[in-house]
């Protein structure tokens, strides 16, 4: 196999993986019993719409050429899902009462949130 066919399918691959990692974060705030994050229903009254992850995706992207390479690593989704989820997530009046933000609830997901 020539080395450029492996180099392809390096970056399909790793591409693959920044996509299934971005939709389960923005899974995981609509759904978060199916991530083990029970605690978080009661805190969250909507979560990250579609349009989050095709913003966290745009984002991501923008993050990896910045950093110079032309592929997405999970590391990548991480560094800007702060930004991204964090005005997409409204919380209920339980959560306000514990003093959580958002940005704390994005937080737990991404801890939760297994990187492929």
């Amino acid at each position: 196999m020539p080395l450029w066919h492996l180099a392809i399918s390096i970056l399909a691959m790793r591409k693959w993986r920044a996509e299934q990692y971005w939709l389960d974060l923005v899974i995981a705030t609509r759904n978060p019993e199916e991530f083990k994050l029970k605690q978080l229903k009661p805190l969250i009254e909507y979560g990250a719409s579609p349009r989050a992850s095709i913003n966290l995706c745009l984002a991501a992207r923008a993050n990896a050429f910045l950093a110079g390479r032309g592929y997405v690593t999970p590391q990548d989704v991480k560094d800007i899902a702060l930004d991204v989820l964090r005005h997409r997530i409204v919380l209920t009046y339980e959560a306000e009462a514990e003093q959580m933000t958002s940005d704390d609830v994005v937080r737990k997901v991404l801890e939760s949130v297994p990187v492929p």
